[in-house]
């Protein structure tokens, strides 16, 4: 015979080992579909560029889906006309603005050879732009009475939704163009230290990080920065050896396919440096070899695991906002595929600036691709005068008499 103390207390007992089986079993679906998502990631990698390049496509358009999904949602009751439609165009107007840009860009030689591409290439930004006018004129005629500033607020949003999702999409894509070891170890620094901190904040998190995201504690903010470090510093180590990886991606006009074969740049040539003197009584040596590409490893580990998280953080501050707990319910236990890049994308922002800032020199492939495209006087002209800098920097003899 129990008493009521007893009964309570027994039942406060079961109630607690029903929540751990619970948090187990969230914990062990959440593992099982992380292993499955990175091991169809490095699948992915296998198909090379076009793969890659066609999977981001697929998580932007899903990524869309889901924040415009969450206004119509909210704002469903309103019946807004042409709302849904008019978001999808744009959309497409978007991407058919930076898929443009980015092919005359990169493959200037595919486009001088059909006669088609020539022709949208040379009149590509009045074709976006016409095209943009046209959603522009079609959302004024859909402006309901009583309901004009709702459809404006709507209008914001889907314009904010293609600023965050569209916009650092073909910035991972470019980042991709210029080798795959730029788009892989990027998005690789950001998985390890989501789990990294998952794992550090799950057996040792004590101290909340921030009252945006609860679960997030000091303790597997630490951990996850030391652990993504040397993460990102072994993997470019690992990937710095392949030319697959860290040549651009190109298009070979003799096979009609596209290519990642080059001569690796200086940042992907192995050197000696020289080990600080502090450390070298820690390490034991005075020079250490090693790829540049791995000292630039660590600022971008760096950044992913100090500032990346705030990514997570601003998705966090959104839901909340919304009183929504995942933008969908896309992946059992992970929520939707917004959740899953909401770091991402912060992070192929920075990878972009980072490139170009410090990485990126004068492209000469880049350079005849778009001299190509110039009348054949045009060509002449800057081949004459290219010729006459040369012979007087004594790199050319001089012009026999």
């Amino acid at each position: 015979v129990l008493s009521s103390g007893e009964i309570i207390d027994i039942s406060g007992l079961l109630l607690y080992e029903v929540f751990l089986l619970d948090r187990w079993k969230n914990y062990w679906i959440r593992g099982v579909l992380s292993l499955a998502m990175i091991s169809g990631f490095f699948l992915i990698i296998c198909m090379g560029p076009i793969a890659l390049l066609l999977i981001v496509m697929t998580i932007q358009i899903k990524c869309f889906e889901e924040i415009i999904t969450i206004g119509y949602r909210v704002y469903r009751s309103y019946d807004l006309p042409w709302f849904r439609t008019l978001s999808w165009y744009f959309l497409i107007c978007v991407n058919y603005f930076f898929y443009g840009e980015t092919l005359a860009d990169y493959f200037g030689a595919l486009v001088q050879r059909e006669e088609p591409l020539q022709f949208l290439a040379r009149y590509h930004r009045f074709i976006s732009f016409a095209l943009y006018l046209a959603g522009f004129c079609m959302f004024v005629l859909s402006l309901v009475k009583k309901h004009y500033r709702l459809q404006f607020y709507m209008f914001a949003w889907t314009h904010v939704t293609l600023l965050i999702v569209v916009t650092q999409s073909h910035l991972v894509i470019q980042n991709l163009f210029e080798g795959m070891i730029w788009f892989i170890v990027p998005i690789s620094i950001v998985i390890c230290n989501d789990i990294m901190a998952y794992l550090f904040g799950f057996f040792f998190g004590r101290t909340p990080l921030i009252k945006l995201s609860p679960k997030k504690t000091w303790e597997g903010f630490i951990g996850g920065f030391f652990s993504t470090v040397v993460f990102g510093f072994l993997l470019a180590y690992l990937l710095s050896q392949f030319q697959y990886f860290v040549c651009p991606v190109g298009f070979n006009s003799e096979t009609n396919g596209f290519t990642v074969e080059c001569e690796p740049s200086d940042i992907f040539v192995m050197q000696e440096y020289a080990v600080p003197a502090v450390f070298q009584k820690t390490l034991g040596l005075k020079r250490v070899n090693m790829y540049p590409f791995q000292i630039h490893s660590i600022f971008l580990s760096s950044f992913a695991s100090l500032i990346g998280p705030f990514g997570g953080f601003f998705a966090s501050g959104f839901k909340r906002a919304f009183k929504i707990k995942d933008f969908a319910n896309t992946i059992p236990g992970h929520g939707g595929i917004m959740d899953r890049f909401d770091c991402q994308y912060l992070m192929a922002t920075f990878t972009h600036v980072y490139i170009a800032s410090f990485i990126r020199g004068p492209n000469p492939s880049k350079l005849l691709q778009q001299l190509l495209l110039l009348q054949p006087e045009q060509q002449l002209s800057i081949f004459h005068t290219l010729q006459y800098h040369l012979r007087e920097g004594n790199i050319l003899p001089p012009a026999a008499e």
